[in-house]
């Protein structure tokens, strides 16, 4: 539960999806998504992957690569797939429902529910969903142990690691560490609040309503002949079968499987926020801070950042036999799905994939922002000289560019020489600008670039400042 045959069949089948939803992809950005998602299998021997991408809040493309089911069982996008720890944002979602009810509290301690647990009545439901509880993972590792190879019910787990005999890893609140336990604990008090067995509430709750007509409980029983089938590779040896943990042991924290069609439509409900109220995705969807102010990366079962500015939430998952990769860019409306089915071995597949779809779908907006990057650095190597084009300027901006600015930014900024470092770090609106940021470094000094450009391109802003 990670937040983490070859050239003879790796002709890879292709299995596509109907091609009304393709045509929203141009024939262009399928071939590369395509040849990415065939390169990286042959990279690192995962034998298949199933994708879906969403765009513009629309499931635009589904495909399959590879074989399913050794050895000639080509893979299809109708194959489920077990999803690991991308299940900890279903696990997060019911209890945030329940708060919405006024049923429970994210400030609620783990003792109204299971005083037995240690330090139960200092630890938070919102500490067990934002990994900040302290209560010690119970499967850190990357294979199945033996004791996972025999039922254990979510009590016998919690009692484990939980108990009151085992000490915290840490002060509640005081730490960021990821931990299956805290979220078998989550979905616990869901059962206990709910009144019902928890895949019972998920089946209520959000399968049904969003028609994810695929969803299995993998925690329950392996999956079928028809789905993908589960493999592991030792060290660079042959694909093998991998072992199933034992029912009990994913309950809350991995326990879901499902086609890559079915996590896009949660993705869809995501996006445009129609599950929870605005207010509970703010929530989940904002970086937890420890009780010293730093900030974790992580939500309430979901890694928070903005790469390249752009607002992201996601989350990886690995159970024995399968990987996978689940990123939502809400406000581009954008989302990419993929599965493997290899673990351990070929465990960063998915996330290469993703990411190498990514950059087909954001390809025009980075092709923009690659020009504006462009831009500010021809600009900075003419302040390294004293000048600027002011026809690039408003006349605001060149107000602000005296000769007494710019001899001070060729006088300070010349001796440093050219900058080995010129990089996009966030983007943002504000007053009617687009505002970039940059990260400089020249002569060992590092610096920061904030640009302000108006709609109709004119520079607004371009101030240079030591980094903080």
């Amino acid at each position: 539960m990670r937040f983490r045959l070859l050239a003879s069949w790796f002709a890879l089948t292709l299995c596509a999806a109907a091609p009304s939803a393709a045509q929203q992809l141009t024939a262009s950005e399928r071939a590369r998504i395509d040849s990415s998602a065939v390169a990286v299998l042959t990279a690192t021997g995962a034998p298949s992957a199933s994708i879906a991408v969403v765009r513009n809040a629309q499931i635009v493309y589904e495909r399959a690569y590879g074989n399913g089911r050794i050895p000639n069982t080509p893979a299809a996008p109708a194959m489920r797939y077990a999803i690991g720890s991308v299940s900890k944002q279903f696990t997060a979602t019911a209890v945030l429902l329940l708060a919405e009810e006024g049923k429970l509290s994210l400030s609620d301690r783990v003792a109204k529910w299971f005083p037995q647990l240690t330090r139960a009545n200092d630890v938070t439901v919102q500490q067990l969903l934002s990994m900040t509880s302290g209560y010690q993972d119970f499967w850190p590792q990357d294979y199945v142990f033996p004791d996972m190879q025999r039922p254990a019910a979510a009590p016998v787990i919690m009692e484990r690691w939980g108990g009151a005999g085992k000490a915290l890893d840490f002060d509640p609140g005081t730490k960021w560490q990821y931990s299956n336990t805290n979220y078998v604990i989550a979905a616990a008090i869901v059962e206990r609040v709910a009144g019902m067995p928890f895949m019972d509430f998920l089946q209520q709750r959000i399968f049904t309503p969003l028609k994810m007509t695929s969803v299995a409980d993998f925690n329950a029983a392996p999956l079928g002949t028809s789905d993908a089938g589960a493999y592991l590779r030792n060290a660079l040896g042959p694909l093998r079968p991998a072992p199933k943990e034992a029912p009990g042991w994913l309950f809350g924290a991995g326990q879901l499987a499902m086609t890559a069609h079915d996590l896009a439509v949660w993705d869809i409900a995501v996006i445009n926020r129609s599950v929870l109220k605005p207010a509970s995705y703010r929530l989940q969807q904002t970086e937890v801070l420890l009780d010293n102010g730093t900030a974790t990366g992580y939500g309430l079962g979901v890694g928070i950042d903005t790469p390249a500015g752009r607002r992201r939430i996601a989350h990886t998952g690995a159970v024995s036999g399968y990987t996978s990769s689940n990123r939502v860019y809400p406000d581009d409306s954008v989302a990419i799905v993929v599965f493997t089915n290899i673990y351990p071995g070929a465990a960063g597949a998915p996330g290469q994939i993703a990411q190498r779809i990514a950059n087909v779908i954001f390809a025009p907006a980075d092709t923009t922002e690659a020009a504006q990057r462009e831009l500010a650095r021809r600009i900075y190597d003419g302040l390294t000289h004293g000048t600027i084009d002011r026809n690039l300027l408003t006349p605001a901006a060149s107000a602000y560019f005296t000769l007494e600015v710019l001899s001070d930014y060729a006088t300070s900024l010349s001796p440093l020489g050219a900058p080995t470092e010129f990089n996009a770090t966030d983007k943002s609106l504000r007053g009617g600008m687009m505002i970039r940021s940059y990260r400089i470094r020249a002569g060992g000094v590092v610096m920061d670039l904030t640009t302000m450009t108006l709609p109709d391109g004119k520079i607004d802003q371009y101030i240079v400042s030591r980094a903080g």
